[in-house]
């Protein structure tokens, strides 16, 4: 997403363990957990070398929020049909936490965007046939704005890219400043 930017990421998945702290709010779990993500990146790359230290290091963690309770991703079709069906004729949101780093000066900078989606009504049969799928199951809340559940989305009040995953245009000018 962030190369229609013009920008050509190094993508170096962090190594962590996804958890928070369990009185955390959706909005500041999902910077919590970017924030994770660009320090571990960091501490990697102040070991190695080969790097660029006057790069800037982004991370991201995306959530579905529904009633204030965060949504995960689906382990099977009946959780998928379970989740999805929960969120069918009403809205929900997506929260994107994101955090930049610039390694040379330790500028920093954290954010989140949440971006309410409203789903229109579908049918079971429907749904049954989309679980079945392999698009569910590595996506929070079990479904990709921009792939064949998209068609089920009535409208949006927000960032489309953000649902997709990145805030793109908040990103960019945040990178201004580092």
């Amino acid at each position: 997403m962030i190369q229609k930017a013009g920008i050509d990421p190094v993508v170096m998945p962090a190594s962590i363990i996804e958890t928070f702290p369990s009185d955390m709010g959706p909005e500041d779990a999902t910077m919590f957990l970017a924030m994770k993500k660009a320090t571990a990146v960091l501490e990697e790359i102040k070991s190695s070398e080969g790097h660029d230290k006057s790069d800037v290091i982004l991370a991201a963690d995306t959530v579905v929020v529904s009633d204030r309770k965060i949504i995960g991703k689906p382990r099977d079709p009946q959780e998928a049909f379970s989740i999805l069906s929960s969120l069918r004729s009403r809205s929900h949101h997506v929260i994107t936490g994101c955090c930049l780093i610039k390694p040379a000066t330790m500028q920093k900078f954290c954010f989140y965007e949440d971006t309410e989606v409203w789903f229109k009504d579908f049918t079971d049969e429907e749904l049954e046939a989309y679980v079945h799928t392999p698009e569910p199951y590595d996506k929070a809340g079990g479904y990709a704005i921009q792939g064949t559940f998209g068609k089920y989305v009535d409208h949006i009040d927000g960032d489309f890219d953000n649902v997709v995953g990145l805030p793109l245009t908040r990103v960019l000018t945040f990178l201004k400043y580092l």
